[in-house]
């Protein structure tokens, strides 16, 4: 088996992309996504949240949900909605947000890779949220949410990847939000023998975003091999669905936090206990942070900029080193009594997509008390908290943009 593989994607036909690509799953509720999905009954979250086709209320993780994505799933291909390539392709995915280009490979990744730590994780994954991949994609018999995979940039790829952009794209859309998808289909066999070739090289790759996804990936090749006596190693079900970009091209904005009391301390106590761990100084404006180990705070509507001493910054250490770890270890776990944010119910995660006056919304309208900004996370620190096979805090990432769901999946054996 070989790290990466070119695969027969299934795609929507040219005359119906624009109605079929749509947001991640994950990143939109129910709701959001009934009203998504008016006058467009092509779109791909019919496929990827189907309990927008049952009646209100209905549980998101019943079975009749998956039953649902899967008559939704063939419903497009009877009506020649999608179709599947017909030869196993490459995929090159170009993203652009604003000023921000980035450009990928979507690509099957090897799941005993992934199982060996090649393909190399940085967070815990929750079993409910694996269950409900693991449901989806066995309904389905695809995998159709991508994993986002990224490497150490490489020329001699980058030199590929360049001259396949030369030629027409497949599809060339503009979403919602205003990010422009661009795919293009690579069929030559040569191109596509040396793409593999340069990434089987490589020592590994690290999942930015899907974790659950990959997980479940795992876990649906292993039941199947179970049940498969002619169980080989080159059925699809042994690969998952990526987009894989160069590190040198990934965007991470910060994650920045909302808590909703002070764990019974008035604002006075609260300000001069994190003077004992933090230089404070108050602020006219909102605080963007600038560089590492440094915060904004947003309390009783004023601004503060934090920095914490440097003293207490464990270098050496690759996941207490990270802003998130170091706010949470000297401020919101001793100071305001959250010690397990995965799981408290008094703290929530605001990604930087929404900006700072998503921070100062919901501190003025009273949900929340006080709010922090993180200077975002880079991609060498996630890196070597994945290569010291070690887990990151909670919610220490956001990337954007984000990946669209639709524009090509993998159909398993």
């Amino acid at each position: 088996m070989t790290l990466i593989r070119p695969f027969t994607g299934l795609r929507p036909k040219l005359e119906h992309a624009e109605d079929v690509v749509a947001p991640p799953y994950d990143v939109l509720n129910t709701d959001e996504a009934r009203a998504r999905v008016e006058g467009r009954p092509y779109s791909f979250l019919h496929i990827s949240k189907p309990e927008i086709d049952l009646p209100a209320g209905t549980d998101p993780f019943s079975a009749a949900v998956y039953v649902k994505g899967a008559e939704n799933l063939q419903t497009q291909l009877d009506k020649g909605i999608l179709e599947q390539d017909s030869q196993p392709c490459y995929y090159v995915y170009r993203l652009i947000m604003g000023e921000h280009c980035q450009t990928g490979l979507v690509a099957v990744a090897s799941v005993p890779d992934y199982d060996s730590n090649r393909i190399r994780k940085h967070e815990f994954t929750r079993p409910d949220k694996e269950d409900d991949r693991v449901r989806q994609v066995d309904a389905l018999n695809a995998q159709t949410g991508p994993v986002f995979l990224t490497y150490r940039h490489d020329g001699r790829v980058d030199e590929l990847v360049k001259d396949v952009c030369t030629g027409s794209p497949e599809y060339d859309l503009t979403a919602d939000d205003g990010v422009q998808h661009t795919l293009w289909v690579v069929k030559d066999q040569a191109l596509n023998d040396e793409l593999t070739q340069r990434f089987d090289a490589m020592d590994c790759l690290y999942i930015a975003d899907g974790h659950h996804r990959s997980a479940a990936a795992s876990r649906v090749a292993a039941m199947r091999k179970e049940n498969n006596p002619a169980h080989t190693g080159e059925e699809s079900y042994n690969y998952f669905l990526t987009v894989i970009f160069p590190d040198n091209q990934m965007k991470i904005l910060d994650y920045n936090r909302v808590i909703k009391d002070l764990n019974g301390l008035d604002n006075e106590a609260v300000l001069q206990a994190i003077a004992n761990n933090f230089n404070i100084e108050q602020q006219a404006v909102a605080v963007t942070p600038s560089k590492g180990g440094e915060f904004g705070m947003y309390l009783d509507g004023r601004w503060y900029r934090l920095n914490i001493k440097d003293a207490l910054i464990p270098k050496a250490d690759p996941v207490k080193r990270l802003d998130v770890s170091l706010l949470q270890n000297n401020l919101i776990e001793p100071l305001l009594g959250i010690a397990d944010p995965r799981r408290d119910k008094r703290i929530d995660f605001v990604g930087g997509i929404r900006g700072l006056q998503e921070l100062e919304k919901r501190v003025n309208s009273g949900e929340m008390v006080v709010a922090f900004s993180l200077f975002a996370t880079s991609l060498d620190d996630l890196m070597s908290v994945a290569d010291a096979n070690e887990v990151m805090p909670p919610k220490s990432t956001w990337f954007e943009p984000k990946l669209a769901d639709g524009l090509v999946s993998h159909v398993l054996d």
